[in-house]
């Protein structure tokens, strides 16, 4: 429909990343990172690592526009290394794109909605001895000798413990809750200098309906109606530029959404006949330079991105629309303090905080400089997102040094 060649790349660019993807950048994100030097040296040995690291090298935005012609396709493109928060500018990342072409593994959705995924790891911890609580608020990570000891709380409860793991960010871990005492210099400092990505804070609509969305443009191709994840407002490829540059000044972009109707393939997140939808908008966290606007703009924000919904779904109107609400970036790290800023990855992949430089030299392997106290959560490797891995990747290292039984069976590199 846009570009034959571009559709013939897609497919070849899928099918060269295959391997590339199932032998080394799956295994990779399931393993505890190597030094980087380690990494290039190893890749180099085979023609899969050198392809890789070739490709690599570009950002996304170089990669597609040496290899895609259509500004659709490359808007699309784009907008979904987006959504895996990865800067389009960045170099290091051009990989990102044909890695996302080949990956094997599609969007997902938990039967029940998305609390149920957090649901079920707490049944499964409560089952097997531990104990999750919530609404707890840390004064201190506790250190005695030199090794970390356990926690305590605001309330003045200390609970004790061989060795502490936190999931937190690395200002909240490092500065918020270690005593300066207890902590070398250079450990804090590179804590301080932790950078956050700026083009990752997210926008919220929720929608209770009448009826699920009907799409205009279904009327073309029906398949609409039956797509899980539906994209609106990217128009065309300059878009972006727009966009980074009204995070950069702290103003509202022009609007790219993207969301999905749960309750027509999963209707129990819904009463019966009843649908409930949302529509996700990245926005500055700094809204006009101070997130508190973000008080006052949010609900009329919601407003505006629900009429241009109408647009594209008529059928929505005010009889339809049961009720809505909104979450800006602001509500989202009130929720979610871990999250800087917003920041949905916990943590850029700039500033070199990648691999087992993640969140920084010394604490890169899930293991710090102070004894007893171990890393997990986005801002450690792999990154952000939901998939587990950084606790999976944590567990094998704690378990190693502890010498701990491993029930699980983990990848090996063998590249």
């Amino acid at each position: 429909q846009f570009s034959v060649k571009d559709a013939d790349s897609l497919r070849c660019w899928a099918d060269e990343f295959r391997p590339i993807v199932e032998t080394i950048l799956v295994p990779e994100a399931q393993s505890p990172p190597l030094p980087a030097d380690e990494r290039t040296r190893r890749l180099e040995a085979s023609s899969l690592g050198q392809r890789l690291l070739e490709v690599q090298a570009l950002s996304p935005l170089e990669f597609v526009l040496s290899e895609f012609e259509n500004d659709a396709v490359r808007a699309g493109l784009l907008f979904f290394n987006g959504l895996r928060e990865v800067d389009l500018r960045l170099k290091g990342f051009g990989h990102s794109i044909p890695s996302l072409l080949a990956s094997p593994h599609k969007a997902q959705m938990c039967i029940g909605g998305s609390a149920q995924l957090a649901e079920a790891l707490r049944s499964d911890i409560v089952e097997h001895g531990g104990e999750v609580r919530l609404n707890e608020e840390l004064a201190s990570i506790l250190f005695e000798n030199g090794k970390a000891c356990g926690i305590e709380l605001v309330s003045g409860e200390r609970i004790g413990a061989s060795f502490v793991v936190s999931g937190l960010n690395p200002q909240q871990t490092f500065v918020d809750l270690i005593d300066a005492n207890d902590s070398p210099d250079r450990t804090r400092q590179a804590a301080e200098q932790f950078q956050y990505n700026l083009l990752a804070p997210l926008f919220a609509l929720n929608v209770c309906l009448h009826e699920a969305p009907a799409y205009q443009a279904a009327e073309v191709d029906g398949r609409l109606n039956e797509a899980f994840m539906v994209i609106m407002g990217l128009d065309r490829f300059s878009q972006f530029e727009q966009i980074v540059q009204a995070h950069e000044e702290g103003k509202l972009p022009p609007t790219v959404m993207w969301g999905a109707c749960p309750s027509v393939f999963d209707p129990s997140q819904a009463p019966t006949g009843k649908h409930s939808a949302f529509m996700w908008e990245k926005l500055p966290y700094q809204l006009d330079g101070d997130s508190a606007n973000w008080d006052e703009a949010a609900a009329r924000h919601g407003r505006e991105l629900l009429e241009l919904w109408r647009r594209y779904a008529p059928n929505l109107s005010d009889e339809c629309v049961i009720d809505s609400f909104s979450r800006s970036p602001l509500e989202i790290t009130r929720t979610l303090p871990n999250m800087h800023n917003g920041d949905l990855l916990v943590g850029s992949f700039d500033n070199n905080q990648i691999g087992a430089n993640r969140p920084f030299a010394g604490a890169g392997c899930y293991r710090t400089e102070l004894p007893g106290l171990y890393l997990c959560g986005g801002s450690t490797h792999p990154g952000g997102n939901i998939t587990g891995l950084c606790g999976y990747n944590s567990a094998r290292v704690i378990t190693a040094d502890l010498s701990l039984p491993v029930w699980w069976t983990h990848p090996e590199l063998t590249y």
